[in-house]
């Protein structure tokens, strides 16, 4: 059974920081690419930040240069730094192994960030 845990989540000031973690169960780990996405009340998911199999990470613009994804294949779990977070940053967020066509997801967690 595959199991995808967040945690991290919570409620900060604008400007604060948030570690995310997602512990992965049930999969070969390092097989597997790693994204973040989050969805916010109303829109659409959007992918936050991934990161591949042997660990380049890449970045959604809104992202880049205060988000920083990482993964740890020995303790299969995948980390989303978050710095200088703005309130436009609140919303649920997920993580998800695998691809496209073929995907894992967790249940999420909130990140409100208060102005």
């Amino acid at each position: 059974q595959v199991q995808l845990v967040e945690s991290g989540g919570g409620l900060v000031q604008s400007g604060g920081s948030l570690r995310l973690s997602c512990a992965a169960s049930g999969i070969i780990f390092s097989n597997y690419p790693m994204a973040w996405y989050r969805q916010a009340p109303g829109k659409q998911r959007e992918l936050v930040a991934h990161v591949a199999i042997g660990g380049s990470p890449n970045y959604a613009d809104s992202a880049k240069g205060r988000f920083a994804i990482s993964r740890d294949d020995a303790k299969n779990t995948v980390y989303l730094q978050m710095n200088s977070l703005k309130p436009e940053d609140t919303a649920v967020y997920y993580c998800r192994a695998g691809w496209d066509a073929f995907n894992y997801w967790g249940q999420g967690t909130q990140v409100t960030v208060s102005s």
